[in-house]
């Protein structure tokens, strides 16, 4: 399971990531080392064929030395070209991975996870955050690898070369060592505070951006404005703190460095003048500084580049720790087609610490029959309608369908057999046939049609420019709310479950269009268990029975008429609701 595996620490879940791509990895590692060994030869071979060949006349040789090495500069641009496409081609697989797996474990996330988490933000861990972790599967292991088969190679041919001078050189890199191991925990504090800063913008502008109507209707665009410069200001100032740590940190490299080849030429001139060196080995070691330098770039340039992934892959892992609310049992069973008997047992439910939202609630929903469920708001009528498709799980109790424990079958299976249709519809950014075929992906295009009929939109959807390829608009905005409702009808009419909850799906609407749809709900719950949680009285009259629930727990229960006659809680809804009409 997933989730054991991201128990593990940072860097084992990171490696574990390789695995499916060992192939391009080896191939990528092993031209690096090709790059790091050519990079060696050069000073190694130009300081033997001065010492030796020039000095014997064996020109012939000294130009098939320099051809050689043309040769392996060539191979080398070769070996470049694998690292920089198959390489970067390695961390785009490997990024692919994590999104998926980042996708798969937030579509298994509980209801209870995005009540608290905004849209934006999740986003931005599954983009910024992902970029920088590709580009660190790609260069971090090449770029550590070449530097220290480069690094160890260079040592060892300045210590051949002059060992005093080569350790002088040395004395010089546990400064550096210990002035970036200081430098690293500031920036490694200034990358995290910016991933938290950039994912707060992300989330201000999804927010900003999906309310920006409401916005307009109420004049309200500089209230937004302000927001979001505050939000950008924490993330000016994150950079600011990100970006001066890493100027401080190659403000002191740029001046390391350049100051080991001015040491170098000066104790390299004292060995001169000692006679324990030549020139032909001074220039030989200065190109070994320089082969010597350039690894200690790439180090500090991996230093960066691991801070910046490292940050966002633990973003990302600390996301894939987040365990499910509501998860399926391991011996969890999946549930045919349901006959639609309910049984809502003794159900107690509260959002984590807060209040009861339902206390000991028992209803019986026999196969076929419309209940209705009425109340004031915040009594508790939705979140009823919640708990029997297992989007949160009961507090206490148990619900059974068929006389199964919804907690004992799988989700999918459970869901299968439930049909929901809610008063905030939402639509994909897609065609009318794609929205409607989201109900079974499967259908033919025949049975699209059947479902828009039955849904009477139909002749809405024919009187359109383009039909069934009618584009809806982000969240259906091109459709009126009538229109969207009846989609949405389709979509269950396609889906063909057994037991269907509407859950307010008419209180948004309009009397006349409310009226229209109606029919439509009459047929579609025909022959269905149905649970209809109704803020409209009217909507209501033919269920076979009507549950009053308020104060977390049932009222009243009976028909329309029985509980108008009872003269409690449900006649006075009733006439409130009449004579504000």
């Amino acid at each position: 399971m997933h989730s054991q595996r991201f128990q593990k620490g940072y860097v084992p879940i990171f490696l574990s990531y390789y695995k499916p791509h060992m192939r391009l990895f080896l191939l990528d590692m092993a031209c690096a080392l090709g790059i790091a060994l050519v990079d060696l030869a050069f000073p190694w071979a130009s300081r033997e064929a001065l010492n030796s060949l020039l000095p014997q006349g064996l020109f012939g040789a000294f130009f098939a030395v320099m051809a050689l090495l043309l040769a392996a500069y060539a191979l080398r641009s070769v070996m470049y070209f694998v690292v920089t496409y198959w390489g970067h081609m390695m961390g785009v697989r490997i990024e692919a991975d994590i999104r998926r797996d980042l996708f798969g474990h937030m579509q298994d996330l509980s209801f209870s996870f995005y009540d608290k988490n905004r849209t934006g933000q999740l986003m931005s861990r599954a983009t910024n955050d992902l970029f920088e972790i590709t580009e660190l599967a790609h260069h971090g292991p090449e770029d550590l690898f070449i530097s220290v088969v480069t690094l160890t190679g260079a040592l060892c041919m300045m210590l051949s070369i002059q060992w005093k001078l080569a350790l002088i050189v040395f004395a010089v890199v546990p400064i550096f060592v210990g002035f970036t191991i200081v430098q690293r925990q500031r920036m490694v504090r200034a990358s995290v505070r910016v991933k938290q800063d950039m994912a707060g913008i992300n989330g201000q502008l999804e927010s900003a951006i999906s309310g920006m109507r409401t916005a307009k209707a109420f004049a309200n665009e500089g209230e937004e404005t302000v927001k979001f410069e505050q939000s950008n200001e924490r993330f000016k100032k994150a950079k600011r703190d990100s970006y001066k740590a890493m100027g401080i940190y190659h403000a002191g490299l740029e001046f390391a460095l350049p100051a080991m080849n001015v040491l170098t030429v000066a104790a390299g001139g004292w060995f001169i003048m000692q006679g324990e060196m030549d020139f032909i080995d001074l220039s030989a070691f200065i190109l070994y500084i320089s082969t010597f330098l350039m690894p200690v770039r790439k180090l500090a340039a991996f230093v960066e580049q691991f801070l910046n992934g490292m940050a966002g892959f633990k973003r990302f892992v600390e996301l894939m720790r987040v365990e499910p609310a509501v998860q399926d049992a391991p011996d969890a069973r999946e549930m045919g087609p349901a006959k639609g008997d309910i049984v809502i047992d003794g159900v107690s439910f509260h959002y984590e610490d807060g209040p009861a939202v339902l206390e000991h609630v028992s209803i019986h929903i026999p196969q076929g029959e419309t209940v209705a469920v009425v109340g004031p708001s915040g009594g508790g009528k939705s979140t009823l309608c919640q708990l029997i498709p297992r989007f949160y799980d009961v507090t206490e109790g148990r619900i059974l369908v068929d006389g199964q424990d919804v907690r004992e079958v799988t989700q999918r299976s459970l869901r299968h057999n439930i049909g929901i249709v809610q008063q905030d519809v939402f639509l994909f950014a897609g065609t009318i046939l794609d929205n409607i075929r989201y109900g079974r992906p499967e259908a033919t295009e025949a049975e699209v049609i059947d479902a828009a009929k039955k849904a009477e939109i139909y002749d809405d959807i024919m009187s359109m420019p383009d039909g069934f390829q009618t584009y809806v608009g982000e969240r259906g905005v091109m459709l009126s709310g009538g229109q969207k409702q009846r989609v949405s009808i389709a979509r269950i009419f396609l889906k063909d479950p057994p037991i269907l909850i509407l859950d307010e799906a008419t209180s948004a609407l309009d009397s006349v269009t409310e009226v229209r749809i109606q029919s439509a709900f009459d047929e579609l719950a025909r022959g269905r268990t149905t649970l209809i949680i109704a803020h409209r009285l009217s909507t209501i009259r033919s269920a076979h029975r009507i549950i009053v629930v308020d104060d977390n727990h049932i009222l009243e229960e009976g028909t329309h008429d029985e509980l108008l006659a009872r003269g409690g809680e449900y006649a006075r809804l009733y006439g409130a609701q009449k004579r504000s009409v």
